[in-house]
């Protein structure tokens, strides 16, 4: 497995991003603002008297068309149940484009601010919204895009780390060690559980991915959505001891079994989770090690300091991994 040797997005400038929006028959005013996302490019864009859209400009080589087609469709498929899910506008009979070798998307712009995750009335909601979506993932299944296993997210990427000398040499065999031990255990814990329904997820649904306004959340950024159990969309949105978790859990689950039930045995698979983020993160940071934009945005990356912290952070994942009282606690 080998690094990406091209830089990505070095041709798109502003005269293209302008010029590609326009090619859709827009007309836009010269604006643009570029927006916070590493993994794509997304601006918005001016369009002349008329309100503002977002133009995300897929990374070349990631997805092909089918599998960002899927993610659309999914899209689509929230928006027809009147689900809030901020979905690409159709052009000329399709909601992906191609303009210079770039890919891309226009959306309608939303605005909003992070869920208050310490209010009981809001954790209620998500979990309403979040039982909604499920309900509509639970109907059929992806057939292009990645599913969420111990092997695409935690065996793959640590093969990728180690292969490709990211981890320094004095910490190597430690943190080599330290991931596949945590690894054994997931892959334990994903056979002992495997009977759980898998269906099309958000895959990414952290407080960064949901905008709040008077009228509720919306979602956005289903680029990573997947194939894999429910509590992939749940467990990000939890934090604090095991007691706290099962308090704001309860919350969430208030609302989501009113639209989708929810299977309490996952809560044994939070902690493996948790480990395969963990993970999946310092593998993603090195894949993109070679884009201008990871080390001027992470310049903490690939520092000695780094690699001792995720140590160590491994290490007491392997714990969590054995002494989580989430189910248990739940149940009581």
């Amino acid at each position: 497995m080998s690094l990406e040797s091209d830089i990505p997005y070095e041709n798109l400038g502003p005269d293209l991003l302008l010029d590609a929006v326009e090619s859709l028959g827009l007309l836009t005013d010269g604006r643009f603002l570029a927006l916070n996302s590493y993994e794509n490019r997304v601006y918005q864009v001016g369009i002349d008297d008329k309100p503002p859209l977002i133009a995300k400009f897929y990374r070349p080589n990631r997805w092909d068309n089918a599998t960002i087609l899927e993610e659309h469709q999914f899209a689509e498929d929230c928006i027809e149940q009147e689900i809030p899910v901020v979905a690409p506008i159709i052009f000329n009979n399709t909601s992906l484009h191609e303009f210079k070798g770039f890919r891309f998307s226009l959306y309608p712009r939303h605005g909003g601010h992070a869920p208050n995750l310490d209010n009981p009335e809001q954790l209620e909601w998500l979990g309403r919204f979040i039982g909604r979506i499920h309900s509509v993932g639970s109907r059929f299944a992806f057939q292009h895009r990645l599913k969420l296993t111990p092997e695409n997210l935690g065996h793959k990427n640590l093969t990728f780390l180690l292969e490709n000398n990211f981890i320094p040499q004095e910490l190597k065999h430690n943190y080599q060690l330290a991931a596949q031990q945590v690894l054994e255990v997931v892959d334990q814990q994903f056979d002992y559980y495997n009977q759980l329904p898998v269906i099309r997820l958000h895959g990414d649904l952290h407080i960064g991915n949901i905008l709040w306004t008077d009228s509720g959340p919306h979602i956005v950024d289903l680029d990573d959505c997947m194939m894999g159990i429910a509590i992939q969309d749940i467990w990000m949105l939890l934090s604090g001891t095991d007691n706290e978790m099962v308090v704001q859990l309860n919350h969430i689950l208030n609302g989501y079994q009113q639209f989708y039930d929810f299977d309490p045995t996952a809560l044994n698979l939070v902690e493996a989770l948790r480990s395969l983020r963990i993970i999946n993160y310092s593998a993603w940071l090195a894949r993109r090690w070679h884009d201008p934009t990871f080390p001027l945005n992470f310049p903490w990356f690939n520092q000695p300091r780094y690699w001792e912290e995720q140590l160590v952070t491994l290490r007491e994942q392997l714990e969590r991994l054995q002494t989580s009282r989430l189910l248990e606690i739940y149940n009581h």
